[in-house]
């Protein structure tokens, strides 16, 4: 984990916030979270990529006056439509963003901004010297080389919204990383876990967007589905808590009310527990190193249940497969994993391609790649690019 002395507090003893990704999941649930400590936590920015009817409401809830958007047809509505507060700045594209990652008055970004959109507000936070409250995978993913090494440099906490490696850094905090012999993630098993296996071929994006526990956006909720959410989050931790790919695997939980197991070299594990909702682990992460009462209630233990953990067949989920050989295998093959998985999930739910072609489309993504090891981040966006160049051909041709 990315350590560094915490930003200096506000003067008024709140930490200001400033949110990537308002309009989204993440971004609602944040914005609860916000809203729950007004006294603790207040929004100095926020951005969105199209929404801006919704991200004018949240400024005028919370009274922000700093906002961008990144789709430029989209800001050229927001600037005419005057629905934002006036006096307030509109700023645009990534430079929009990374500028609101950079002001000098937040103390905290919360980056949840969907693909490799969020690179660059990441790089600029952690140039600031502002804390990073995580939630985009694919940051991690695609230059976790880069960032992590940029936040070392730096002295920036990157502070995980992620439940599983909130999870995991509650339970490896005051441990040193030589003790920890491995880190295990649970996993749901996503809309499709009770399915038959036969049954697979006729799911529609209706029927993967159905997810038994969490809330979630589309792109994420299909990856849950296929368990190329969970080998995401793998590659992530490795990078996150200095991990080898050995050390680092999943198993299957349905309730999911653990978030992860972290077993110590003399055996013992600590688990964390909480209930499937987001607002946990952002507010960890928040108000970190505080504890405040959360936005939701807790577990009830007087109530009967049950803790199931099994196996992940990786035959029924080959995309945990590949995503774990992409992480033994290192250099662009985690980019180019997650760039084939993006492609491929949007034409599924634009009904462009069967559910298991999503695997099919990625892994020969993987096979076509010449992997080597980045020395530039912009190595890494050459690779991104050209494996969605080949998985959008693939789409097309796909029979």
């Amino acid at each position: 984990m990315a350590a560094g002395s915490a930003s200096p507090p506000s003067p008024d003893a709140r930490r200001r916030v400033v949110l990537l990704g308002a309009t989204g999941s993440i971004g609602g649930s944040t914005l609860r979270v916000i809203a729950a400590h007004r006294d603790r936590l207040e929004l100095v920015g926020i951005a969105a990529r199209s929404d801006w009817r919704r991200l004018a409401e949240v400024a005028l809830e919370f009274g922000v006056r700093e906002a961008a958007i990144h789709d430029p047809a989209a800001h050229a509505e927001a600037k005419a439509s005057g629905a934002f507060p006036a006096g307030m700045r509109l700023l645009q594209g990534s430079a929009g963003l990374s500028e609101l990652a950079t002001l000098p008055t937040a103390d905290v970004v919360l980056l949840a901004v969907v693909g490799t959109a969020g690179l660059d507000p990441a790089m600029a936070a952690i140039a600031a010297g502002k804390d990073l409250a995580l939630a985009s995978k694919e940051i991690l993913v695609l230059a976790g080389k880069f960032v992590m090494e940029a936040a070392r440099r730096r002295g920036t906490r990157i502070l995980p919204v992620d439940s599983e490696h909130s999870a995991v850094f509650q339970c490896v905090e005051g441990h040193a990383g030589s003790a920890v012999r491995r880190v295990i993630l649970t996993a749901s098993g996503g809309a499709f876990r009770d399915w038959p296996a036969e049954r697979l071929a006729q799911a529609t994006p209706a029927d993967a967007l159905k997810h038994p526990n969490w809330s979630m956006g589309p792109k994420v909720t299909v990856d849950s589905a296929t368990l190329a959410n969970k080998g995401l989050e793998l590659i992530e931790a490795k990078w996150l808590f200095n991990l080898r790919p050995d050390q680092c695997g999943a198993v299957i939980h349905p309730q999911s009310l653990v978030h992860c197991l972290v077993e110590f070299n003399d055996g013992a594990m600590l688990a964390q527990l909480s209930p499937p909702s987001m607002t946990f682990p952002i507010q960890h992460a928040l108000l970190y190193p505080d504890r405040a009462r959360g936005v939701e209630p807790p577990i009830d233990l007087t109530r009967l249940f049950r803790l199931d953990f099994s196996p992940v067949d990786e035959g029924r989920y080959p995309m945990i497969r590949y995503a774990r050989e992409s992480m033994e295998a290192g250099g662009v093959a985690a980019a180019v994993f997650n760039a084939a998985n993006e492609v491929a999930v949007e034409a599924f739910l634009g009904t462009r391609i069967p559910f298991l072609a999503i695997p099919t489309i990625v892994a020969k993504a993987l096979d076509r790649t010449a992997n080597f090891e980045p020395s530039e981040v912009g190595e890494v966006l050459g690779a991104d690019k050209a494996a969605r160049e080949g998985a959008e051909r693939d789409v097309a041709s796909f029979k």
